[in-house]
C-alpha cells in the first residue's frame, strides 16, 4: 500500500533544502588575497595604495560579474529592467564587501606599528580567514553535515594558502 504523497510509509517529510549563496563573499575574499599577494610596495603611500587597489579591484570585479550575469540571462533583443539590474547588483555585492575587512586591516596596520610586509601578511590572514568563514557559514546554512562543513573549510583554507604560498614565493 502506498501513501498518497508518494513517500514510503514510516518516513518523515523530507527536509526542504535551503539554498544559500556565499559564493560572492568567498570569491571576493580569494580576490582580496590574490591582490595583496601580488601587490608590491611602490610609491610614497603603499598602505593607501593597497587599500585603494583592494576596493577598486572589488568594484571592477563586481561590475564585471553584474554585467556577465545580466548578459548571460538576457533574451536576445530584450532590454534589462532596472529591477533586474538592481537584483543582480545586490546579489553580487558581497564581492565588494569581501574587500572591506582586508582593506581595514591595511588601513589600521600603521596604528599597530606594522611595516608593509607585516601589513600584507595581516591582510592576507584576514582575507583567508573570512573566506573560510563564509564558505563554512554557507554550508552550515544549507544544512551541511559536519563532514561536509569540514570539507568546505579545508578546501577553502587550501585555496587561500595557495595564494599565501604565492606571496611567500614572490618575497615582496
Amino acid at each position: 500500500m502506498s501513501i498518497p504523497s508518494g513517500r514510503p510509509a514510516g518516513r518523515s517529510k523530507p527536509r526542504r533544502a535551503r539554498r544559500t549563496d556565499s559564493a560572492g563573499a568567498v570569491y571576493g575574499s580569494l580576490l582580496a588575497t590574490s591582490v595583496v599577494a601580488t601587490a608590491g610596495t611602490s610609491g610614497e603611500y603603499p598602505r593607501l595604495q593597497l587599500v585603494v587597489l583592494l576596493i577598486i579591484t572589488g568594484l571592477v570585479f563586481w561590475a564585471t560579474h553584474v554585467y556577465a550575469q545580466l548578459a548571460g540571462e538576457r533574451l536576445v533583443g530584450e532590454p534589462w529592467s532596472r529591477h533586474e539590474i538592481r537584483r543582480v547588483a545586490l546579489h553580487e555585492w558581497p564581492i565588494v564587501e569581501a574587500a572591506a575587512l582586508p582593506a581595514a586591516a591595511v588601513a589600521l596596520s600603521g596604528v599597530l606599528g606594522l611595516d608593509y610586509a607585516a601589513t600584507a601578511w595581516l591582510a592576507m590572514g584576514v582575507a583567508v580567514t573570512q573566506q573560510v568563514a563564509w564558505a563554512c557559514l554557507g554550508a552550515a546554512r544549507a544544512g551541511a553535515t559536519r563532514g561536509q562543513l569540514a570539507t568546505e573549510g579545508v578546501v577553502n583554507l587550501v585555496l587561500g594558502l595557495v595564494l599565501v604560498a604565492t606571496k611567500a614565493a614572490l618575497k615582496h
